[in-house]
Parts: structure tokens; C-alpha cells; sequence
């Protein structure tokens, strides 16, 4: 990472993979020389990849007896940039999630989850190619750090306790305190204006029209209604952004309009007006939601990238966003388009955009032909249902410099 936020990168870049459990192995094994003829399309012999595997999930923990070695979390913070694959997560106490842990770990504060169509894939929506978002979904604060409380346990009944005590208004709304369990889930101002920062600037240096902030701030004001306000007052201390003429959004400098809305009606605006957003800055939950019906709008989660970034430190770790489809494992049938256009996502990242462009216009190509995995097959009227490794070779004689 270089002062000015820029990556400094090799011609070999050393890239640790995780392969991921369940269906990873199938996607790895085809992705790999995938992502490898990209990067020789675009450079010939001048640049490549070298692979460095690490483990997480399960494949650690046969391993190694532990489900994310030590080992594994240092060689990605000394790397800064890696790739995985879905990973299953321990059941019962430890670890809640071992993706949660990883973005916690190295504090991967932005989970970036780009949504786009592809010509040829059948959809829910009328007009799915009017969806063209980025998702900066909050990834180390609101409930992936929420504290809570079993309902019968000696910590709800002391919370309970002292909130009867000291504030009994808010305590009397508490119905059945004796059969709830409670949750805390913070949010903070750094957190906040660390997101929406690198939200903002992501859509200057792309020259994307707007920023909208999606929250519940109607309701939850202390916790989303100041997500709402900080990121405001952030755009204008920093972007000198101007209150437009409704008295709430604001405008910048070089033309972009930052907005908001409340959460439950940006569901209903992707559907109906998905063309008047562009970068959606919001908070943990939120993002779930969004990205992933998004994703189905276009074709479904598995042909959504996702990353997990910290702009501050350059580390970011690029990812399926999907789980791990346990029961397509070892059968040579799983799209790995998620796992393709997330390394996609990083080869933009680390400069190489030569490689990333002949790798996603390989996949348009491809499911514009109707050459696809089964899960696209059974939407597409027409197309041709391929095998993952045979996917794999249809992408590969696609591509073009």
C-alpha cells in the first residue's frame, strides 16, 4: 500500500486462495485456469498469478484440527490481497462465522457487492438491465458485532434488571421481559464515516451519478438515523457537498447527488426504479437484504461477486457470495461465475484491468451464447446446460484481448 492509497504490485503477485468446502473444490478446479488464461490473454508472458493455498472450514479443520489456523489470517494480512471459496461454519459455540471472523480480523470494513446483468439470462424483472449497482454494505459493526442475550439467562435477567432501574420508560416496552432475549447491535461514527468515505469515493472515480443511504432511521434513530446524519456530514465536510433544494439530500461539487432511503422502501425502488441508484452506502443487515435481491433481479446469487475490503490498509480478501452447496459437491454442476467475477473484482483492485475486462466480457460472451451451468440452464429457454469444468472451457475459448 502506498501513500497515495494506490497499490504497489509485481508482474507475480503472490495470491493466497482458500478453496472453500462443499462445492469449492469443484469451482476452484475450474476457476484456476480460468482466471490464469486471463491474466496470459491480457500480458502474454509479462505478468501471472502465484497461487498460495491457506485454509479455512472445514478442509482446516481435518487439517489442522481448528477451523481458521493463525497461520491463515497472518498470510492474508501479510499479502494484503487474497481470494476464497464459501466455507462451512462450525456448529454450536466458537466461532459464529468463520467469514465473520475473517473480515474482523484483518477489519475488512467494506463488503462490496457489485450487481449487473448479463444478456441472456432470464430474470424475474421486466427489464433486469436497468440494474447496475455497487452495494458498500457496512461489515464490522450493526449485528456483526451485536452483543446478545439467551431469553432465561442470568445476562438477560441482569439487563433486564438494570434497564428497569435506571430507565424504566424504555424498560415498560419490553412486553415479556421474562421470556425475551435481547440484542445490542452498535453503530458507531468512525464506522459510519470509514464506509460512506469510500463509498463516495468509489463513485467520483468511476463517475457514477449518486450515493444513496439506506437505513431505518424512521425508527432506530440513534443507531441508523445517525448512520444517515454522520454520512450527511461527512459528504459535506470533506466533499463539500450543499443541501439540494428538499432540505435533506445533498449535492456535490462535481454534479453526484447523495441521497437516502428508508430500507424497507429502497426494496420496493430496485424493483421499480432501479436506474436511479447507483452506490448504496448502508449498514450491515441492511446490505443482506439488498444485495441479495439485487442478485435475484439479475439472475440469482450465483452470478454475484463480492469483496471484503479495507481502503484504509489496502488488505481485501474477494469471495463467492454464495454458501457452500453441499449437495452439488464432487458432481461437476456448480456456476462458479460468483467465485470468477469476484477474482474479476481483484484483478481490477490490483491494477490489472486488461485481465479483469477479458475475463467478464468472456462471461458475457459466454451466457450470452446460452452456454451455461445447469442452475442458469433451467432459467434460459434454449441455452446449452454445461458441466462446471466444461463451463470453464467455453470461457476460455471466448476470451479476447
Amino acid at each position: 500500500m502506498q501513500s497515495d492509497g494506490t497499490l504497489r504490485v509485481t508482474d507475480v503477485p503472490i495470491i493466497p486462495y482458500v478453496v472453500g468446502d462443499g462445492s469449492g473444490p469443484d469451482i476452484w478446479n475450474a476457476a484456476q485456469g480460468v482466471i490464469e488464461e486471463a491474466v496470459r490473454v491480457a500480458y502474454s508472458e509479462t505478468r501471472r498469478l502465484e497461487w498460495m493455498e491457506v485454509y479455512a472450514g472445514k478442509r482446516a479443520f481435518d487439517k489442522f484440527g481448528t477451523w481458521l489456523p493463525d497461520g491463515t489470517v497472518q498470510t492474508f494480512r501479510e499479502c494484503l490481497v487474497g481470494i476464497k471459496g464459501p466455507l462451512t461454519t462450525p456448529v454450536g459455540g466458537g466461532i459464529r462465522s468463520l467469514n465473520v471472523a475473517l473480515r474482523q480480523n484483518l477489519d475488512l470494513y467494506c463488503c462490496v457487492r457489485p450487481v449487473k446483468y448479463f444478456e441472456g439470462v432470464e430474470t424475474p424483472v421486466k427489464e433486469p438491465g436497468k440494474v447496475n449497482m455497487v452495494v458498500f454494505r457496512e461489515n464490522t459493526e450493526d449485528i456483526y458485532a451485536g452483543i446478545e442475550f439467551a431469553a432465561g439467562s442470568d445476562e438477560a435477567a441482569a439487563l433486564w434488571e438494570w434497564l428497569s432501574s435506571h430507565y424504566p420508560q424504555q424498560a415498560a416496552k419490553v412486553r415479556f421481559p421474562m421470556t425475551s432475549g435481547f440484542g445490542i447491535k452498535p453503530v458507531s461514527k468512525e464506522g459510519t464515516e470509514r464506509l460512506v468515505r469510500a463509498a463516495i469515493r468509489y463513485a467520483q472515480r468511476h463517475s457514477l451519478p449518486s450515493v444513496t443511504l439506506v437505513h431505518k432511521g424512521n425508527i432506530m434513530k440513534f443507531t441508523e438515523g445517525a448512520f444517515r446524519d454522520w454520512a450527511y456530514e461527512l459528504a459535506e465536510r470533506e466533499f463539500g457537498a450543499q443541501r439540494m433544494d428538499n432540505g435533506v439530500w445533498r449535492k456535490l461539487p462535481d454534479g453526484m447527488i447523495m441521497k437516502d432511503c428508508i430500507c424497507d422502501a429502497f426494496l420496493q425502488e430496485i424493483i421499480l426504479h432501479p436506474a436511479e441508484h447507483s452506490v448504496v452506502a448502508t449498514l450491515n443487515l441492511n446490505g443482506d437484504y439488498c444485495s441479495d435481491a439485487l442478485a435475484a433481479q439479475v439472475g440469482g446469487i450465483g452470478i454475484a461477486p463480492g469483496a471484503n475490503i479495507n481502503y484504509d490498509t489496502g488488505h481485501a480478501i474477494f469471495e463467492a457470495t454464495h454458501g457452500t452447496a453441499p449437495s452439488l459437491a464432487g458432481l461437476n454442476k456448480v456456476n462458479p461465475c460468483s467465485f470468477l467475477l469476484s477474482a474479476q473484482m481483484l484483478l481490477r483492485y490490483i491494477g490489472w484491468e486488461e485481465a479483469a475486462h477479458v475475463l467478464e466480457s468472456a462471461i458475457q460472451r459466454t451466457i450470452a451464447d446460452k452456454q451455461v451451468t445447469a442452475d442458469l440452464a433451467s432459467m434460459m429457454c434454449g441455452a446449452t446446460e454445461l458441466s462446471t469444468s466444461a463451463f470453464a472451457e467455453a470461457l476460455k475459448v471466448r476470451m479476447e484481448r
